[in-house]
């Protein structure tokens, strides 16, 4: 399949917002198991208003995958190298675009000058996370009740996880 990948503008921000609500909701099941209070947690900030927010932010960077008309993927990475989402629709999955977008976001924070990538991993894209070079470093339970797995990057050589950083997923900002 060919997939176009683009900035995202606030415009796209339904239809991206479509994208990580079925992401979560149909995908990541072995996560929420179902669970509602959970999933109301994490569907809590996903409506148009707050994604097109996180678009229009100067401090984050994002990217949609794009097949004929429709948003079929969404990806941020925010200006402090977290890699925030990677979502993609569920028939868009295992055909390269969540690939795309994450090579493309790699680039940017290399050309921003960032010398590593960090992210919380759902258990659901946690093998997908790992076949591209991301090195676990342990597990993090998110504000909204789900075991995340803690990763990292080096995009420079010698690069090494700031262990300073903060050992919890901040959904309020992406």
């Amino acid at each position: 399949m060919s997939f176009d990948i683009r900035p995202a503008v606030p415009p796209d921000a339904a239809a991206a917002c479509e994208v990580l609500r079925r992401s979560i909701t149909e995908c990541c099941v072995q996560d929420h198991q179902n669970d509602p209070d959970i999933l109301a947690a994490w569907l809590g900030n996903k409506h148009p208003a707050m994604v097109a927010s996180w678009f229009e932010s100067p401090t984050n960077y994002s990217l949609v995958a794009v097949r004929g008309d429709d948003i079929v993927g969404v990806s941020l990475l925010t200006g402090a190298g977290k890699l925030a989402l990677c979502y993609l629709l569920p028939e868009a999955q295992r055909q390269g675009a969540g690939s795309a977008l994450l090579r493309r976001l790699e680039r940017q924070a290399i050309e921003l000058g960032m010398k590593t990538l960090y992210l919380h991993s759902t258990a659901t894209a946690e093998g997908f996370f790992a076949a591209h070079g991301y090195r676990r470093d342990g597990n993090v339970r998110s504000p909204y009740g789900v075991e995340t797995i803690l990763f990292w990057k080096p995009l420079a050589e010698g690069a090494e996880p700031e262990s300073k950083r903060k050992r919890f997923c901040n959904c309020n900002s992406a």
